[in-house]
């Protein structure tokens, strides 16, 4: 039920990163749900996660890992199963399953990272796990994005995934990245799941400032249900095959790959929102006139998080006054409603807090009929603006939602 969403065509390798996939059956027999990211020695990698007091076992120790060293060798990415909520135990099974996927690569269980989506409060099936890994490893392969994406999804009806080339001073360098996650998503940080590969030599900080820039830019900016997840993860692998020279944040070949990184981000985040849960309709909220960024987001996401708003798009009604409700709920201070403009796409609904004389219901009813549309705000306070993506809640999200466990 995707909106405007489609499975990727082209998804390019990245010199220096295989995937491999296999079964394990985590959740569910019969699907491959365990994903195995292969990085050549040298590459640096950085991550951001996410900002829920219940971080998942893998989480925290990917944080643990990532704050000794850069250098990383795997990723080892399991669906079906969040290990979240999980106390010790849940650290023991990351542990063991990625000392297993080193023991398989012949590298330092240090340097593999791990990442979990699932159902929260299961402990992993680490026999199966460790069972299917070899499997995972045989099939390693550069080509193997798409299959990747197909492997981490959960509720995602489809895989999603981009790909970047540019043009830098030392060479093509290649920019490809997959994500899965359609529902509790607000992140905060980055969607459910990301995982971001570019062959460019980006030294460490310049990967960590690069993923943290792209991803104020991607994922940042959407919200399906306002739920942040226990398990939210994005991270960037930078292998170093192109070129002789590290890229350093500031150098002309950065901004060149950091353009073509947040673009690759960009169309993953927007895939998550297409791919929302029920999602029948695609909405950009776009706040302008505001004091500051983070006060135009803050309007941003009071409207795209109202379930009021978010059922009256699904039902295709231009009930614009859910929309003054959530923009006068979002807590700015003197806010002055006679300042207030919005619109639907180009239809003017309220101009300085007074509807529109020309405004007709059935104007508005044409444009949210559409599966895309803009809702715009202009808060008459200042300069600043600030965009987020997100969709409807249909009857089908409470559907998916209620029947996630069985």
């Amino acid at each position: 039920m995707a909106v405007n969403l489609s499975e990727p065509s082209a998804l390019w390798p990245v010199a220096g990163v295989r995937l491999g996939t296999a079964e394990a059956a985590i959740k569910k027999p019969g699907r491959k749900d365990l994903l195995v990211i292969e990085l050549a020695p040298g590459s640096r990698v950085a991550g951001v996660f996410t900002q829920n007091a219940f971080a998942a076992a893998p989480v925290r120790l990917c944080r643990e890992r990532l704050s000794r060293t850069a250098a990383q060798r795997a990723l080892l990415v399991n669906a079906g199963n969040a290990n979240a909520a999980t106390g010790r135990g849940g650290l023991d099974d990351a542990r063991a399953t990625t000392a297993a996927l080193a023991a398989a690569l012949g590298c330092a269980p240090e340097e593999v990272l791990p990442f979990s989506t699932g159902v929260i409060g299961q402990r992993l099936p680490v026999q199966r796990i460790g069972e299917a890994i070899p499997r995972a490893v045989a099939a390693l392969a550069p080509d193997a994005w798409l299959a990747a994406a197909r492997a981490i999804m959960t509720t995602d009806t489809v895989p999603k995934g981009a790909s970047r080339r540019v043009r830098t001073a030392q060479g093509e360098v290649t920019v490809t990245g997959i994500a899965k996650g359609v529902g509790m998503i607000e992140p905060h940080m980055a969607t459910m799941l990301a995982f971001v590969a570019t062959d460019a030599r980006l030294t460490p900080a310049a990967a960590d400032a690069a993923l943290r820039a792209a991803v104020d830019d991607s994922f940042n900016c959407v919200t399906v249900d306002s739920d942040t997840s226990t398990n939210d993860a994005c991270v960037l692998c930078a292998t170093a095959k192109v070129g002789t020279h590290d890229i350093e944040r500031g150098d002309a070949d950065y901004h060149i790959v950091l353009d073509a990184i947040r673009a690759v981000c960009i169309e993953l985040a927007h895939a998550v929102v297409r791919d929302g849960e029920g999602a029948t309709r695609f909405i950009t909220v776009e706040v302008g006139g505001a004091a500051s960024t983070a006060e135009a987001r803050q309007v941003a996401y009071a409207i795209a998080n109202s379930p009021l708003v978010k059922t009256a798009m699904f039902a295709g009604d231009a009930n614009w006054g859910r929309i003054v409700m959530a923009i006068g709920k979002a807590g700015v201070d003197g806010l002055d409603p006679a300042r207030v403009g919005v619109k639907l796409d180009e239809v003017i609904l309220l101009e300085n807090g007074e509807p529109h004389p020309d405004y007709r219901e059935e104007r508005g009813a044409a444009v949210v009929a559409k599966p895309e549309f803009t809702i715009g705000v202009d808060l008459g306070r200042g300069d600043a603006r600030a965009r987020i993506w997100t969709c409807d809640f249909s009857y089908d999200y409470v559907k998916i939602n209620a029947e996630y466990r069985t």
